[in-house]
């Protein structure tokens, strides 16, 4: 008997019962993607994105700045926004973002058809079912070029949108085998000052919604693209695990994600976690600090030891700055991570740069073995006394093991929809998501389009 593709076995995953559980689940993300995704609307970046939308003619699909237009210039838009605030959700052992993508994509072919919350709902699930499933299987030398979110998202995109459109078997898999034989998202755009990763997750998102609407049209693709002998895990992969693709799991893979409460990129969130621990221990006024010692991962050290940021992206992937400003302005806040708290010109914050210069990171071997299964990391603090204090935490606030609590998340959402400026008024018709078990897709679609109307 001839083995089935890799794209056949997902397929088969994607065939467990959803539940009650499940869907509240998915409403978490929603919304927490929904407050990124708001707030980034005023961002530099996505100024860039609001100029783009003036390029192109109104349509019937909700942008989230308030506007209209087509059902892939929606999904191009709002694809772009959920990760430029660096606190979108992540999968640790995948390492990718799986809502900037999906949910984007799911929320413009949902309004497009007309769909429930449900129907939303459900493919939001198994839109980050095989997003993070595609993530496990192209292994960790797919993650040193590949920007996984990118690469692995497009499928998570095309996946929702084909349970939107109701595309049978064979149609979906010409969607998947369409939108992977063009994904792409190359790590070089790190190493300069660019909005290029908010153009790779457009592009993703757009890609996987038109895969499947090109699908329902009978453009046919590549059943073999993820596992053939030139697909992409072939292609982009030497350490490639096919098998996590059929992976059995006790529960839907959405449930091991992990929910960020801080700013900042999520490879510097262990050293964070680890300091808010160290200071429930051990109260400390920062004048006092001599040096501060940070041991982790490789790659939170390849992503994120910059001790001197230039610019507000750079101050989100600085550890240094990060714990720096946690420890001289209190937990952390939007505005710590703006040029008046980074930059050492006239009128800088002299304490933090002075901290900040004593910050020390490099790797721990035993921390980079545990990961991407934890994101890990140990402080030692060395006061002027010359007294230490030290603690190491394997698990990051987030994390399945130490999660945020519902009321957590709702706050986050909450405190990022006022500081983009949405009126409370707006903000409570908003969390009728959460707080009203009954409320309908058309009733969330107009309060976000209320939001920009006032």
């Amino acid at each position: 008997m001839t083995q089935q593709s890799a794209s056949h076995q997902l397929l088969k995953m994607l065939q467990r019962p959803v539940t009650s559980i499940d869907r509240a689940r998915a409403k978490l993300h929603l919304f927490d993607w929904f407050g990124c995704a708001i707030y980034a609307t005023k961002t530099a970046a996505g100024a860039v994105f609001n100029e783009y939308l003036k390029l192109n003619a109104t349509g019937n699909v909700t942008c989230l700045n308030g506007q209209s237009r087509d059902l892939a210039t929606a999904a191009f838009y709002n694809g772009a926004l959920g990760n430029i605030m660096e606190m979108d959700d992540v999968h640790r052992t995948s390492i990718l973002h799986p809502g900037p993508v999906v949910i984007p994509a799911a929320l413009a072919v949902a309004e497009s058809v007309n769909a429930t919350m449900d129907d939303l709902l459900d493919a939001i699930i198994n839109g980050y079912e095989a997003v993070i499933r595609l993530g496990q299987s192209v292994g960790l030398s797919h993650y040193q070029y590949y920007h996984n979110t990118s690469t692995c998202g497009v499928l998570g995109a095309a996946v929702a949108s084909c349970h939107l459109l109701k595309l049978n078997q064979q149609q979906t898999l010409s969607a998947i085998g369409n939108a992977l034989s063009t994904t792409g998202g190359l790590w070089q755009m790190r190493h300069e000052e660019v909005f290029t990763k908010q153009w790779h997750n457009a592009q993703a998102c757009r890609s996987g919604v038109m895969a499947a609407q090109l699908a329902s049209c009978g453009l046919t693709g590549p059943v073999s693209i993820i596992d053939g002998e030139q697909g992409l895990l072939n292609a982009t992969s030497f350490d490639a695990n096919p098998a996590a693709i059929s992976a059995p799991h006790k529960t839907w893979l959405i449930h091991d994600c992990s929910f960020k409460p801080w700013p900042a990129c999520r490879h510097a969130h262990p050293a964070m976690d680890a300091l808010k621990e160290l200071l429930k221990q051990h109260p400390v006024d920062f004048t006092q600090i001599e040096k501060i010692q940070v041991f982790t991962y490789s790659d939170a050290i390849k992503f994120c030891d910059r001790p001197t940021p230039a610019t507000d992206l750079q101050a989100k992937f600085s550890i240094q700055h990060a714990l720096a400003a946690w420890l001289v302005l209190g937990e952390p806040k939007l505005e710590h991570y703006q040029k008046h708290n980074y930059a050492e010109n006239e009128g800088a914050n002299h304490d933090l740069i002075c901290l900040r210069n004593n910050i020390q990171v490099q790797e721990n071997p035993q921390i980079s073995k545990s990961y991407p299964d934890e994101f890990g990391a140990k402080i030692t603090i060395t006061l002027s006394t010359g007294q230490q204090l030290s603690t190491q935490i394997k698990d990051t606030l987030g994390d399945p093991n130490k999660p945020m609590s519902d009321l957590q998340i709702s706050n986050k959402a909450n405190y990022l929809m006022q500081q983009a400026g949405i009126q409370p008024s707006r903000q409570q018709q908003l969390n009728k998501l959460l707080t009203e078990p009954n409320m309908t897709l058309t009733a969330f679609i107009t309060a976000i389009n209320e939001a920009f109307h006032d």
